[in-house]
């Protein structure tokens, strides 16, 4: 489903991205993790072009994403992302924020994308906040409905990049109970994030980066009993123990 080859990035002189090697199967879960500036928030970004790789090829559902002859917006409909800072419209309701991009994109009617707006919201609980603008609603509801959003355009994958980043502790379970939901649905999915114990629990491969490389790539209850690499150890020996 998605196919990462060889891929190598750089901002100016720093290499953020050296290359990276991975494949994700369809219905597969794959968790990014590792310490700050391992290069995970910009490989999830260059599955769907938000960041441009210098060589290399991401293959996701058989289409060549960097290609220069691929239509990258007609891309992405089929790719999900959901960012840490939510990225609402603060003028749209809850609502609003999800049916805009399958009319406007795809061109549903404003009754097909409600339908499937509404069955989005309620399904990710948020059925009594159709018309709540974003700045009524806590910081996990709208991660919710960032995700209702992606979904609306019924993509092939979905990518999180640290969605629960910017929440209070307390609405952090929430956010992950929806993403919870979605794998067991089947959805393909690369999530960046720093909750180990949710990574252990969804997950079929853990990824771990540091310094813009793939250390390890591990099943869940292979890497968080006995990791291979030092880089690996060291890591979980401070996270798992704070």
């Amino acid at each position: 489903m998605i196919s990462i080859k060889n891929v190598n990035k750089s901002f100016g002189n720093h290499h953020v991205l050296t290359d990276i090697n991975l494949e994700v199967p369809k219905s597969n879960v794959v968790a990014l993790i590792g310490p700050s500036g391992a290069g995970k928030s910009t490989l999830i970004r260059t599955i769907n072009a938000l960041e441009e790789i210098d060589t290399g090829e991401i293959i996701v559902d058989g289409i060549s994403i960097h290609d220069k002859k691929t239509d990258i917006n007609k891309a992405r409909t089929n790719i999900g992302f959901v960012f840490q800072s939510f990225n609402l419209y603060p003028f749209l309701s809850a609502l609003e924020n999800v049916t805009i991009a399958p009319m406007k994109v795809k061109g549903l009617s404003k009754a097909e994308a409600e339908k499937r707006g509404k069955e989005l919201l309620t399904s990710l609980g948020l059925g009594d906040k159709f018309d709540a603008y974003p700045g009524r609603l806590s910081g996990g509801q709208q991660q919710r409905v960032a995700i209702a959003r992606a979904l609306a355009m019924d993509p092939q994958v979905m990518l999180f990049d640290e969605p629960t980043s910017a929440l209070d502790p307390e609405m952090v379970k929430e956010v992950l109970d929806a993403i919870r939901q979605l794998a067991n649905d089947g959805m393909t999915m690369v999530v960046v994030t720093h909750e180990m114990g949710f990574a252990k629990e969804i997950c079929d491969q853990i990824v771990f980066m540091a310094e813009g490389k793939i250390v390890e790539v591990a099943p869940p209850e292979k890497f968080f009993t006995n990791p291979d690499s030092k880089r690996a150890q060291d890591f979980l020996s401070v996270v798992l123990n704070h």
